[in-house]
């Protein structure tokens, strides 16, 4: 395929990967695409492991990294004082909710103590602090792209990768954002419709893409949002973007580090099982919704805290949730969650990412040879 990222990037399908799994980065470069790794939950030091390994792994060929730099977070977190002081701006009242929670489901009660102290550690990551740090170790590999998250990309971030010769990428939820994205100095502007997992807004990929298209023209755009098909990526490309990026349809893959049990419920969901909420980053996410979901959006709820905050209360938690819905446990599995968009419906089958890539080519190419057939006729 034939496309201004193809060309700039050196790839032999317009299709940019999103995982946090580093076996699904490296299957999908070596499958023609773009893997990029989301970096948010690594210290900088695992990390560098992490990039070490897909550098083994994908000789030479193309990957990027994603970082999560938030506009705005916490502002106790941004003020600093370490791991106490993060946990200290926790209020009691949330931490009483989630025993309480663990209570109801009758699922064992972590050391929540213990537990947030270990995501304090990981707070600091989504401050601009914790995120530099993130960029300067993914800058020291040969990566061919970073990518910012959350937030128009810090002028350090974009002065470090220009020195670098990295392009930089920007998600977006607006038109308006994707305008001071390339203000800021990003490359490459990813349009997410509603429809993605994960941190989104509330325009759909349809009416959005076509819309930043025409607003950062000439800067090349993908598009994303509930991308799991070739025939998406054909109607992506119709609309004027250059390619797609995609992040859910990873989760179901062989490679997938995804909790069997929450793979399972993404086995089964239908399009409308997700839902955006704030319960487990502070921002709203789209997640598959569950009783988790439902609960911190109830009465008894003391409403979800600011990132990183809201992190350092739900992640701790629901590591302990997933680990014990393996056991069986009805009330962990009825809990248990993670983040999707809306093409979890078309998640069905459990495939090597490399298939993945492979059956969406083709079907893109038989959507494409459809539109032509008609354009003949």
């Amino acid at each position: 395929m034939d496309t201004e990222v193809c060309r700039r990037f050196g790839i032999e399908f317009p299709l940019f990967a999103f995982s946090h799994c580093r076996d699904v980065v490296a299957a999908v470069t070596n499958a023609g695409g773009f893997g990029v790794l989301g970096a948010v939950a690594y210290t900088p030091d695992r990390l560098e492991e992490e990039l070490r390994w897909i550098d083994d792994h994908v000789g030479g060929r193309p990957y990027g990294v994603d970082v999560l730099v938030p506009g705005k977070i916490d502002e106790s977190a941004e003020r600093g004082g370490g791991l106490g002081a993060m946990l200290a701006a926790v209020p009691e009242e949330h931490w009483t909710f989630l025993a309480g929670l663990f209570e109801k489901y009758d699922v064992p009660v972590p050391d929540f103590e213990k537990a947030g102290r270990a995501n304090a550690r990981g707070g600091p990551q989504v401050t601009k602090q914790g995120a530099s740090e993130l960029i300067d170790v993914s800058l020291a590999h040969p990566i061919g792209l970073i990518a910012s998250a959350l937030g128009t990309p810090p002028p350090l971030m974009v002065e470090k990768a220009r020195a670098a010769g990295v392009p930089v990428a920007a998600l977006v939820g607006t038109a308006e954002h994707a305008r001071r994205q390339v203000a800021a100095g990003a490359d490459l502007i990813v349009a997410q419709g509603g429809e993605a997992g994960g941190h989104t807004g509330e325009i759909s990929t349809m009416v959005l893409v076509p819309e930043i298209v025409d607003t950062v023209a000439p800067v090349p755009v993908l598009a994303a949002g509930g991308i799991a098909t070739g025939r998406q990526m054909a109607a992506s490309l119709a609309l004027g973007a250059s390619g797609v990026w995609c992040g859910s349809v990873w989760l179901t893959t062989e490679e997938a580090e995804t909790p069997p049990t929450v793979k399972g419920k993404l086995l089964a969901a239908t399009s409308r099982d997700t839902v955006r909420s704030r319960s487990r980053t502070g921002k709203p996410a789209r997640q598959l919704r569950s009783a988790w979901t439902d609960e911190w959006e109830g009465p008894a709820s003391p409403g979800a805290l600011g990132m990183p905050l809201q992190m350092i209360v739900a992640e701790g938690a629901m590591r302990q949730i997933n680990k014990i819905a393996e056991s069986g446990n009805p009330g962990a599995r009825q809990l248990a969650s993670y983040f999707v968009g809306q093409c979890v419906g078309m998640m069905n089958t459990v495939k090597p990412a490399r298939q993945v890539v492979y059956d969406m080519v083709q079907e893109f190419a038989d959507a494409v040879d459809r539109l032509n057939r008609i354009t003949e006729g």
